[in-house]
């Protein structure tokens, strides 16, 4: 265990209200909700999404990779600290319109994707704090009329089941009379399909994750793209790791991992190996971070007393 962990184990114990010894001695009358639950059964289910690139998605062995899953890797280290028992991971795929219901449910216990915490969703689930800010954009093919929203009128739009972007492309539409033909797709990759196809003129959705689609392509096209990104930022779009809501235990490990892991650099870590150095397809996003993301995590760092 390095130097980061161990300081996680102590806070994490800490701010469960557990030492050691309790911990040890007495974790079924300690311990609630879902640390209690994977304590017993020994495996923390994680939902992640099959192309959310690069939080959250399948490599050539169809293994989940990318920003938000080794985050969540290390959430799951601290779980296994917080209950003193080594947590295996079980890998479960959600998709944007099920993985609400999935954490709700309890078919998973935290979401490990690029989902946007608003305060309707803080309604049925919880969030971990900011670990990416991002906001709805136009992904459309190059030499395209489209260069931002107000040129959309009357034309397909692409955008995936369960997603803020659908509500947002669905709220322009009505205010501004464009007449929209919305056309909701199962996930992300069928939404880019759509405008690869021609059958929409446009994808929208958080512009990091096209950026993603258009590294992957480069990648598969040998540095060459028939895409691009257009458009001001029509939302704004702060990125949690998801879990079940009313958890006092489980709210106070996520909180105190994020703030030690901020602390200790690590997130950064991630940040560059996921944004700015080469993916597994060997292409990079080349996306330094923005200043918001900057203010939070260093904001985050700071630990509160």
């Amino acid at each position: 265990m390095n130097s980061a962990w161990k300081r996680l184990a102590a806070a994490t114990l800490m701010a469960l209200g557990l030492g050691i010894a309790s911990a040890q001695t007495l974790p079924d009358a300690a311990l609630a909700g879902t640390l209690e639950k994977v304590r017993g059964a020994g495996v923390v289910a994680i939902g992640y999404r099959e192309s959310s690139i690069p939080f959250s998605y399948l490599n050539d062995r169809k293994e989940p990779i990318g920003y938000s899953i080794e985050l969540c890797k290390q959430l799951v280290d601290a779980m296994s600290d917080a209950v003193h028992r080594t947590l295996a991971i079980k890998w479960v795929p959600v998709t944007a319109a099920s993985r609400i219901d999935a954490v709700v449910n309890g078919q998973v216990d935290m979401e490990c994707g690029s989902t946007t915490s608003n305060l309707e969703r803080q309604k049925r689930v919880a969030f971990s704090p900011t670990m990416f800010v991002s906001g709805t954009k136009l992904l459309v093919r190059k030499g395209s009329p489209v260069k931002d929203y107000r040129e959309l009128a009357g034309k397909t739009v692409a955008v995936t089941s369960g997603t803020t972007n659908e509500k947002t492309m669905k709220d322009l539409s009505e205010r501004f009379k464009l007449n929209l033909n919305i056309v909701v797709s199962r996930d992300h990759a069928e939404s880019f399909g759509l405008v690869k196809s021609g059958k929409a003129d446009a994808f929208a959705t958080d512009d990091v994750l096209l950026y993603g689609f258009i590294a992957e392509d480069k990648a598969a096209s040998k540095g060459q793209t028939d895409y691009q990104v257009v458009g001001d930022f029509l939302s704004y779009d702060p990125y949690g790791v998801m879990y079940r809501k009313d958890d006092p235990q489980m709210a106070k490990l996520v909180n105190e991992s994020f703030q030690i892991l901020a602390q200790d650099g690590e997130i950064e870590r991630q940040y560059k190996r996921w944004f700015l150095r080469k993916l597994p397809s060997g292409t990079s996003l080349d996306l330094p971070m923005s200043p918001q993301l900057e203010t939070i995590l260093q904001t985050m760092a700071v630990k509160t007393e």
